[in-house]
């Protein structure tokens, strides 16, 4: 589970203009017409392909648990993928993202500073250069690590140097993640 990762990619599904179809059949039918066959849709969830077929013919209406994750899951992640990238693009050029955060704080300083480490609750818009950069990691494959450095540069950059007014060259660390979320 990525913390990041999936926080970026709940901020663009807020997006949505429509909610997903909800029953296990309709979604199905959605997999099937978004993969072009049944053949696909029960490869990617790991099911027979008769199974599929049922659930496109409402012979099965209530998956298991884990299907019926992985299903949503599916469908989710191909749902308008065109008012995603828009919400993307918006973020990335003109509005930025908002980063609410409970995480450990420390920090890497000239030496007689202050750079104990502490829980802080921030909650920060960050400029759209630092949206770009979280999606286009992302896109590019990032591991946790490489999105929580972009998160904390820029964190870094709004909240303890100010854009530049203050605390010059100080460094931030962001570990202990206790909660985060985005919001375009």
């Amino acid at each position: 589970m990525s913390l990041f990762g999936d926080g970026l990619d709940r901020a663009v599904q807020g997006a949505f203009t429509r909610p997903i179809p909800k029953s296990a059949g309709a979604q199905m039918r959605y997999l099937v017409k978004q993969l072009k066959g049944t053949r696909a849709v029960a490869g990617l969830l790991g099911i027979s392909q008769r199974t599929v077929e049922r659930y496109v013919k409402d012979q099965i209406r209530r998956p298991r648990a884990d299907l019926a994750q992985r299903l949503e899951d599916a469908v989710r992640q191909r749902w308008q993928p065109r008012v995603r990238e828009r919400a993307r693009r918006q973020a990335a050029t003109s509005t930025g993202i908002i980063i609410d955060t409970r995480a450990r704080f420390g920090f890497t300083a000239a030496l007689g500073t202050t750079d104990d480490a502490r829980i802080r609750h921030l909650t920060l818009a960050l400029p759209p250069q630092y949206a770009a950069r979280l999606f286009d990691a992302q896109d590019a494959g990032a591991t946790e690590q490489q999105l929580r450095g972009l998160a904390a540069e820029g964190l870094g950059e709004v909240y303890f140097r100010d854009g530049g007014r203050r605390a010059h060259g100080l460094e931030v660390e962001f570990t202990d993640v206790e909660h985060i979320e985005f919001e375009l």
